[in-house]
């Protein structure tokens, strides 16, 4: 939690952790209309979107969302010339309070959504983290949903690792190999 607000991560990954290819770009592999229906709703009900620069949530109301853009281009927080219900944030000169509170947010909670940097700095904070898996893909040499996956490490043993426990696997589309498991922390 972020003071009273809920912190939960949105994400689909390849069988091997992946997000996105090597130049960011997230391929067809894992793009799944049931895992997308999903994110979509639940991003309905949140009060606040955090993503890099890169990342976005796309769909048909993403630019009524408002939402927190994380670069180090600036020094705290600026407007978002690219969109008026946003912010660009660079958590290195603000806290995420003060972000929060400069885009006039309403009470509710806060969904991290990509890229690698921006769900690794909430791994201390995740209320819930939302793990949906395209295990039929793989994205060799891609980015990781979390710095550390790798050969080593699975996005599962990082989420175990800041203590978020598994609730059970849903599937969303069988015929694709596309389920979601909710990590949540232990009260």
């Amino acid at each position: 939690m972020i003071g009273p607000r809920r912190v939960e991560g949105y994400v689909i990954v390849s069988s091997d952790g992946m997000i996105a290819d090597i130049n960011g770009v997230m391929p067809p592999s894992i793009q799944n209309d049931a895992d997308q229906k999903v994110f979509q709703d639940a991003l309905d009900r949140v009060a606040v979107v955090v993503h890099g620069r890169h990342s976005h949530e796309g769909g048909p109301r993403a630019a009524r969302r408002k939402r927190l853009v994380v670069t180090r281009q600036i020094a705290a927080i600026a407007p978002d010339p690219a969109h008026p219900h946003s912010l660009l944030w660079n958590p290195d000169g603000a806290m995420i309070e003060q972000a929060i509170a400069a885009l006039g947010a309403p009470a509710g909670a806060i969904a991290p959504i990509g890229g690698t940097e921006v769900f690794s700095i909430f791994l201390p904070v995740y209320d819930a983290f939302h793990l949906s898996r395209a295990a039929h893909a793989k994205i060799p040499g891609g980015r990781p949903v979390f710095v550390g996956v790798g050969p080593d490490a699975t996005p599962e043993d990082v989420l175990a690792r800041h203590g978020l426990k598994p609730g059970p696997r849903r599937a969303l589309d069988a015929a694709a190999g596309v389920t979601l498991v909710i990590w949540e922390r232990s009260p």
